[in-house]
């Protein structure tokens, strides 16, 4: 047996990998054997591949996508490769430490206890984008939205006619369609048009980071069933301060959830 070569065995021994995860390996096409034994099927690896089943391990433990490591192992854009999923780590870890932060004042304060007012709003027109995602994503998807929108606004040179509002769902399932809409007269190029519906809204003042508005949102709907009325299935969140040029524990969101009214 040529000496260059070693059994499957032995070799993910030497990558500190299991058997089957090199099979798996070459069933995707990402790491094939030097030699299969063509009566026994048997594979068989080169020493220098260690590298290569290193790195697919590592790549895929990043849940980095099949087709960006086939370009990392053939020497494309690992640069980008990797800097996006060092984005995606260091987004998932501001995510936790604001729902770290969250835990810490709802276990230290209680429920906050917000004043809140019944309002009524009327119909306005509004660019929007919309877009989606898994309820732990909420943020990084309204702030993308967001960019979006402001992105197109500043393209145009528009400005818009209040400040930027997100419209939620009451439920929220797996999957969250989200919209952001800017108050605006006339069409904008690139955006959908719409219109906020006008109604009654139990309205209530959030102060803080944005991933403490849950908190905010429960005190809303505890008062609305406390004060016999029923919600009508829309939450909006008017971000009264701008987050690009204000810190996080001073922002200012006007929270607001529709309620049914009789007749």
């Amino acid at each position: 047996m040529d000496e260059e070569i070693m059994p499957i065995g032995r070799f993910a021994r030497l990558c500190r990998l299991s058997v089957k995860q090199l099979r798996h390996y070459d069933e995707l096409g990402l790491l094939r054997p030097a030699r299969v034994d063509p009566a026994t099927g048997y594979r068989y690896y080169r020493a220098a591949q260690a590298r290569d089943a290193l790195a697919i391990a590592l790549l895929r433990s990043l849940d980095i996508s099949l087709a960006d490591i086939g370009r990392v192992l053939a020497g494309g854009d690992v640069a980008g490769v990797l800097g996006a999923a060092r984005d995606r780590m260091e987004a998932e870890l501001v995510r936790r430490r604001g729902m770290l932060a969250t835990l810490e004042r709802l276990l230290a304060d209680g429920m906050p206890r917000p004043q809140v007012r019944l309002a009524r709003e009327r119909a306005r027109q509004v660019a929007v984008v919309r877009d989606a995602g898994a309820d732990v994503e909420i943020g990084v998807v309204t702030s993308r939205a967001a960019a979006r929108l402001n992105d197109a606004l500043a393209a145009a040179g528009r400005v818009p006619e209040g400040p930027l509002v997100g419209v939620f769902p009451l439920d929220v399932g797996e999957q969250v369609a989200i919209t952001l809409a800017a108050p605006l007269t006339g069409e904008l190029p690139g955006l959908d048009s719409g219109v906020l519906a006008g109604g009654c809204f139990a309205v209530a003042t959030h102060a803080g980071p944005y991933e403490q508005i849950s908190l905010t949102a429960h005190a809303v709907l505890a008062w609305i069933g406390e004060h016999g009325h029923t919600p009508a299935g829309e939450v909006r969140e008017v971000y009264v301060s701008d987050p690009r040029s204000t810190p996080p524990d001073r922002l200012v969101t006007q929270l607001m959830i529709r309620i049914q009214e009789d007749g």
